[in-house]
């Protein structure tokens, strides 16, 4: 029976850890992140107003943070648990956020009656 010795190594390319991606794959998200920003800049050129400026420009930023979350940080590709652990925490304060929107008009009401001077 033969052993090993110390000085043999596993593997012979000391680079090959890890996984390697396609430069195609990052090609495409950096085109799709141009054309994303020059859509974000056509809404200020186009001079829309309102809540459909702010709409599309919400909608556009929440699209590039995705991509580059999924991509360039590779959240593609991990564990739906560690997903989970990114995701969920600022989805529950968006949720939480909204609730507080929607009690925003019952706090003033409340407080315009309760607080304000006699008349």
């Amino acid at each position: 029976m033969t052993h090993a010795s110390a000085n043999e190594t596993v593997d012979a390319d000391p680079h090959a850890e890890g996984q390697a991606h396609p430069i195609r794959l990052y090609l495409v998200c950096w085109g799709f992140l141009f054309v994303l920003s020059v859509a974000s800049y056509m809404v200020d050129y186009a001079q829309l107003q309102g809540l459909l400026r702010w709409g599309l420009i919400l909608i556009f930023m929440v699209l590039k943070a995705g991509l580059i979350v999924a991509v360039f940080m590779h959240m593609a590709w991990e564990r739906l648990a560690l997903v989970y652990a990114i995701l969920l925490p600022p989805l529950a304060a968006i949720v939480f956020m909204g609730i507080m929107i929607a009690e925003s008009g019952y706090t003033l009401d409340a407080r315009e009656t309760h607080f304000s001077a006699p008349e």
